[in-house]
């Protein structure tokens, strides 16, 4: 891991076209700006891994003809 330290309104860049910028610092709270193309999708990482969860939970789960049908209605 990479670890860099920033001050408010400074920035990191990652690859060509992510941008990352420290708006404030607040106590043990940073918030962060993240400037991206709309084709990349930005996630807090609580909330990605309960995706990452409920896609496996998905793949599980046994599917019948009827749920298919149910789909094509």
């Amino acid at each position: 891991m990479l670890a860099l330290s920033r001050k408010t309104g400074e920035s990191l860049v990652i690859g060509n076209n992510v941008e990352i910028t420290i708006l404030e610092v607040k106590g043990d709270q940073v918030k962060v700006g993240i400037n991206a193309p709309k084709s990349i999708t930005v996630y807090r990482k609580e909330l990605y891994l309960q995706i990452q969860q409920a896609n496996k939970e998905a793949m599980d789960q046994e599917v019948t003809p009827e749920m298919l049908e149910n789909l094509l209605k």
